[in-house]
């Protein structure tokens, strides 16, 4: 049996549904399945989402204020004033000023950027730049982005003197901002068909309303902004990452191309998950650990050789961002380990002094990721008595709602269910870490607190091939809203189990369903390869992909997780050094058993720091695995062994001092001559004579002593200091009451079925043994 890592969440999708769509749409049962789980189950509505064009944005005159907001920036164009774009210092905000910075020098406005800086200004608008863009001449402040929550900021720039538009996503408040125009999907006051654009489409819409047209080139940054945001990738958002990805294929702007050459990615083959995984964190690393500018300027630039200068600094930063990253980790995991030692709390709250605060975030993902559980990490400044941090949470506990119960103590808090920012007093991280800590308890329990996995595309091996795994293209992007499939494959066996890599840390299986296969690799799950049998039935998730080598494409699985319910054995036998197998056993819930005191004797001096239980002797508790070292000297013994284990997985080595399977029993041919020869002599000294007797018949000593002793028990002939003497007869009597050949009989067929039998035999036997133990129970 193997436990899956996660709480497998199964939803299938109607078959009836999956046909229709498949013979409607012309697509395949793969394609049609993951439209069907994803609530898109008219034929008329999937083809508009399969087939996106220009009909799907919508007109940027529908948002609440763009009129007004297009009429200021006119009119400040018009005027020579002097016009600030003010952004954020994420990939959405940096692409939101690229964006509108563009559209805006496009109409020969008098135009620059500003972007706060994490450490010294924090999130949004901030007086102090304000004034300083004030001081500079800035007449017309565009914030994008940002701005919704600028309440007192907003109002500061107004006393100025300057215009202020907002263009934003972000949650709106009970308190608008005083701005001359506020321009969000959600506004209130608006009627915008589409609430879910990120900053960067609110951006691109203000832009495509003052330009008159869609300036087609800016698809590649709205989709960089949108993607990296995690905003829902349906509607509109869905066709301008589709569009914005084509075009990113094949453009020749500096930056894309700088960006995926020291990312080490295709330009042709870029998707969402290259945005997501390599160009969103090296547009993000400027921000995270400083100024933000080089990003812009990046995006912005013509010059391929700037271009290719700042995507080194990007990409360098990246990597120092990385190493940051490493390193707090590693300082957050040795923290958790002394203060909680093999006790994992409920919530962590932890914080180093100096710990950078804007990397903190990735660190609490790197906890919850790893432990499973709420994570706070914060930034320690003695300095100033404030701890700036992040949070990340789990299914199950609302990290806003629980941290709003301590706002009393978080004087600057703000977020979701599943992440948050905060500050708060040194000296109130404790209470904050306690008081969390007692709202777990009544909110989490043993099930929330493991994870669970959503599946939603059950498929077999015969719906999986090369085409049909190409034609997937023709769904994505993937992302919020319409989340990349996990496959699942359900009641295969494993034809093929095999650790791979240096480290021997990935582990590579030949999935056999009927005749089909298909090859599936884990990384990072070499040592499930060790709880593995060819043969076991098993269940896997995960993600497909099209697997191309020396010009061969073959689906293969990219495995999640797996599982079993199908117990173990693993046949050990004939490898008689235990340093060559022992390593595979798991160390945990173990139980090592002889049948015989010689075999614990033999392997004391090999398996030292392991215990050896002698059958029959302790308590024998419910474990994992069973280690049958010999072989019982009756099946009963077996069997009583396995009900009081009923483990998941059994080794069975069997070491036998001496085999009797090879030697067989001897025939009555044998034992007719042998009683005639005694019987002819009178008597017959074994201990002096035998060998002679096994020479000239070519037995083998042992034979000669075994149908002695069997003869002596029947009462045939009497033994006394080696000498054989045949008695008076005492009747007919078959070889089989004799003790010792019964025993010799139950040996042989002991070592036939256990020692010797082919694996799927033994299998079987055992599978006996225990189907009789679970019929038993269930009596």
């Amino acid at each position: 049996m193997i436990e899956s890592m996660k709480r497998w969440k199964v939803e299938r999708p109607d078959e009836q549904l999956v046909a229709s769509l498949t013979k409607d749409l012309g697509i395949s049962s793969v394609q049609a399945k993951i439209l069907a789980s994803r609530g898109i189950i008219d034929s008329e509505e999937a083809k508009a989402f399969l087939h996106m064009d220009s009909s799907s944005m919508h007109d940027p005159f529908l948002l609440y204020d763009m009129d007004k907001a297009v009429s200021l920036i006119k009119k400040a164009i018009a005027t020579d004033k002097k016009i600030a774009v003010y952004g954020d210092y994420d990939a959405d905000g940096v692409t939101s000023v690229s964006v509108l910075t563009t559209a805006l020098e496009r109409l020969g406005a008098d135009v620059f950027f500003s972007i706060p800086d994490r450490f010294e200004h924090g999130y949004g608008p901030n007086k102090e730049l304000f004034l300083d863009l004030y001081e500079i001449g800035a007449s017309l402040i565009i914030t994008v982005d940002n701005g919704i929550s600028g309440i007192d900021e907003i109002a500061y720039a107004k006393s100025l003197g300057m215009d202020v538009i907002i263009t934003d996503h972000h949650e709106i408040g009970e308190e608008m901002p005083p701005a001359d125009a506020i321009i969000h999907p959600r506004h209130p006051q608006g009627a915008y068909p589409f609430g879910e654009l990120a900053g960067v489409g609110v951006a691109f819409k203000l832009a495509c309303a003052l330009l008159g047209e869609v300036l087609e080139e800016l698809f590649e940054l709205v989709a960089i902004g949108t993607v990296a945001d995690l905003v829902p990738l349906r509607g509109e958002n869905r066709y301008l990452v589709k569009e914005g990805i084509r075009r990113m294929r094949v453009t020749k702007r500096p930056a894309i191309q700088a960006l995926t050459r020291v990312a080490g990615t295709e330009q042709a083959t870029l998707t969402e998950e290259s945005i997501g995984f390599m160009i969103g964190p090296r547009l993000n690393a400027a921000g995270r650990l400083g100024d933000a500018s080089p990003a812009v300027e990046l995006l912005k630039t013509e010059d391929t050789a700037i271009a290719a200068a700042l995507a080194k600094e990007l990409d360098a930063l990246n990597k120092e961002r990385q190493a940051i990253v490493s390193e707090i980790t590693k300082e957050a995991e040795e923290m958790i380990a002394q203060m909680y030692g093999d006790t994992v709390p409920l919530v962590f709250v932890i914080g180093g002094e100096g710990w950078n605060a804007g990397v903190v975030g990735i660190v609490a993902s790197r906890l919850t990721e790893k432990y499973y559980r709420p994570a706070i990490v914060l930034s320690i400044d003695m300095e100033t008595g404030i701890a700036k941090g992040s949070a990340r949470s789990i299914d199950g506990f609302d990290m806003f709602v629980e941290l709003s119960k301590n706002a009393h103590i978080l004087p600057h808090f703000g977020g979701h269910q599943m992440a948050a920012g905060m500050s708060l007093a040194i000296t109130d991280v404790v209470t904050l870490r306690e008081n969390l800590n007692q709202q777990a308890e009544q909110v989490l329990t043993q099930e929330t607190l493991t994870p669970e996995v959503h599946i939603d595309v059950p498929l077999s091996i015969s719906e999986i091939d090369v085409a049909v795994l190409e034609s997937l293209e023709l769904l994505r992007p993937f992302g919020m809203a319409f989340e990349k499939p996990v496959y699942m494959l359900e009641n295969l066996t494993a034809k093929t189990v095999r650790k791979i890599g240096a480290a021997k840390n990935h582990m590579k299986l030949e999935l056999a369903e009927g005749n089909l296969s298909l090859d599936a690799i884990g990384f990072g799950l070499g040592h499930i390869a060790d709880q593995l049998t060819p043969g076991v039935e098993l269940s896997v998730t995960g993600d497909l992909q099209v697997n191309e080598w020396n010009g061969n494409k073959k689906p293969q699985l990219l495995i999640g997780d797996i599982k079993s319910d199908e117990w173990q054995l693993f046949d050990l036998r004939g490898v008689r050094e235990a340093a060559r197998w022992l390593p595979s056993i798991p160390p945990q819930n173990t139980l090592f058993v002889a049948f015989h005191e010689q075999t614990v004797a033999h392997f004391q001096s090999s398996m030292k720091g392991i215990a050896i239980s002698l059958f029959g002797q302790g308590t024998v508790a419910n474990l994992d695995n069973l280690v049958l070292l010999d072989i019982p000297d009756e099946e009963r013994q077996l069997e009583e062994l396995i009900a009081s284990v009923n483990p998941d997985r059994i080794y069975a080595h069997f070491h036998t001092m001496e085999s009797r399977y090879f030697d067989g029993l001897p025939g009555r041919d044998q034992f007719g001559w042998y009683y005639s020869f005694l019987k002819k002599r009178g008597g017959f000294d074994i201990v002096n004579n035998g060998e002679q007797l096994t020479k000239h018949k070519a037995w083998k000593k042992d034979t000669v002593y075994f149908m002695s002793k069997v003869f002596s028990e029947l009462g045939f002939v009497k033994i006394k200091d080696g000498f054989v003497s045949v008695m008076e007869t005492v009747g007919k009597k078959d070889l089989t009451e004799a003790p010792s050949y019964k025993e010799r009989e139950r040996q042989i067929e002991l070592e036939k079925r256990l020692l010797y039998a082919p694996y799927i035999e033994l299998k079987q036997w055992f599978d006996t043994v225990r189907n009789g133990i679970v019929d038993r129970e269930e009596q």
